[in-house]
């Protein structure tokens, strides 16, 4: 398999599964994902029924994308694309799913998706940050603080999550403990799947070792 497929199909996996990752943190009801708590704080914001959720995020994600676009226009691309236009509307999907799939909303059952959105989350971001074709505008703030100032990638994450975090709740987002441990550990565990699984399968292992 060719390079340039290989890293489209971890763009357009990794995207994806991040939108059902969402879903899986709005079902377990213990908060979302820092950013998704900025985004629907926003929302909540807005009058009732004024736009639905999908459509705001595409909205709130476009406005970002041009202040992406003159930091770093290189971080614009495929997975960009994606995240903007479909990653509301899979974590509405998902999260629609689930409610029918699974009516009761047992603590074990929310306790299990909970860590699964957190892992689900931190692998799909892994995968697309390693492709290398464009990230979501939210990702890309991190990513360009750290190569544009040499800052550190995980203070950079976790400085930006507990803003979101902070923002969202001001605006009445839940949040939870699934928040906190994503605002903590979500740029960490990221770091990880990096350097275990997404440049090995980009680069392969020898090639990864070397980076």
């Amino acid at each position: 398999m060719s390079e340039k497929i290989k890293r489209i199909l971890m763009t357009v996996f990794g995207v994806s599964i991040c939108g059902c990752s969402v879903g899986l943190f709005h079902y377990s009801m213990f908060g979302m994902d820092p950013f998704q708590v900025f985004a629907h704080g926003l929302w909540m914001a807005l009058p009732d029924g004024w736009m639905h959720y999908g459509t705001f995020y595409a909205v709130l994600c476009f406005g970002m994308l041009c202040a992406v676009f003159f930091a770093d226009r290189k971080k614009i691309g495929l997975g960009t694309v994606i995240n903007l236009f479909l990653v509301g509307y899979i974590s509405d999907f998902s999260n629609a799913f689930l409610e029918a799939a699974f009516p009761g909303h047992s603590l074990v059952i929310r306790m299990i998706f909970l860590v699964l959105g957190i892992v689900i989350m931190c692998f799909a971001s892994s995968l697309y940050f390693t492709a290398d074709l464009g990230v979501s505008v939210y990702d890309a703030v991190a990513l360009i603080l750290t190569e544009k100032r040499g800052w550190n990638f995980k203070i950079c994450r976790v400085t930006g999550d507990l803003l979101c975090t902070l923002i969202g709740f001001a605006f009445g987002a839940t949040v939870g403990i699934g928040t906190l441990i994503t605002a903590f550990f979500m740029g960490p565990l990221i770091a990880f799947f990096n350097r275990t699984v997404a440049i090995p399968l980009r680069y392969g292992k020898r090639a990864a070792g070397k980076r």
